[in-house]
């Protein structure tokens, strides 16, 4: 199976977001870098077990961007879980074998393409993922590979994943995707009249949930 990588939690203004989740659990998440060209900047927070938060918001030291922004950045008005990723921890096989074989079993993750960002620190993280806005809207996740990069979760100050929860129109066919990219496992799916992407976590201030 794979497993979770982490959840991306969108806002107009990234600094907001950071200022929220810190007074909702207790954590201030720690700034992450930009995604130079696309126009978005992120902050983390760790969520036990080699996974993360990712905090997601326009970048005002780049401007607009020529394109619109990834992962729905745009459209929110405030707060939302936009989507997840999951990596091949567990899979056993690379990035490129769990997209043909999801393709075979009906669902197509999309092309593999690399990416990278600065951390606040200047170092360069490179990975490979799918189309970051995932399927369903964000209910199916995208596929990340981080390859020699040390993962982003690692020393990051932590709260804990204790739930996800899925709501979408078309459950049965959110877990048939879900089933293709090996991930039915990690998320509960339940009927519901849009889609919602909810995390529960553990936190110093107790149990807090974001979606």
């Amino acid at each position: 199976m794979t497993a979770i990588d982490h959840l991306v939690y969108a806002g107009p203004d990234l600094q907001a977001l950071v200022r929220e989740v810190a007074d909702l659990t207790g954590v201030e998440p720690v700034a992450g870098g930009s995604h130079e060209g696309r126009g978005t900047a992120n902050a983390l927070l760790g969520l036990g077990e080699g996974r993360y938060l990712e905090l997601l918001g326009p970048d005002p030291d780049q401007g607009e961007p020529d394109r619109p922004r990834p992962l729905r950045v745009d459209e929110v008005s405030g707060p939302t879980m936009v989507g997840w990723a999951v990596n091949l921890g567990g899979a056993g096989r690379d990035i490129e074998a769990l997209v043909n074989s999801s393709q075979a079993d009906g669902y197509d993750p999309g092309p593999v393409a690399p990416m990278s960002r600065r951390t606040a620190d200047g170092d360069l993280l490179a990975w490979r993922l799918t189309p970051p806005e995932g399927g369903r809207g964000g209910a199916i996740p995208f596929l990340i590979d981080w390859g020699t990069t040390s993962h982003p979760s690692a020393d990051l100050p932590a709260v804990e994943l204790t739930g996800l929860r899925l709501e979408h129109p078309e459950p049965e066919v959110v877990r048939a995707a879900l089933t293709a990219v090996d991930a039915v496992g990690l998320v509960d799916v339940h009927a519901g009249e849009r889609l919602r992407i909810v995390a529960e976590l553990r936190t110093p201030r107790g149990v807090v949930t974001l979606g």
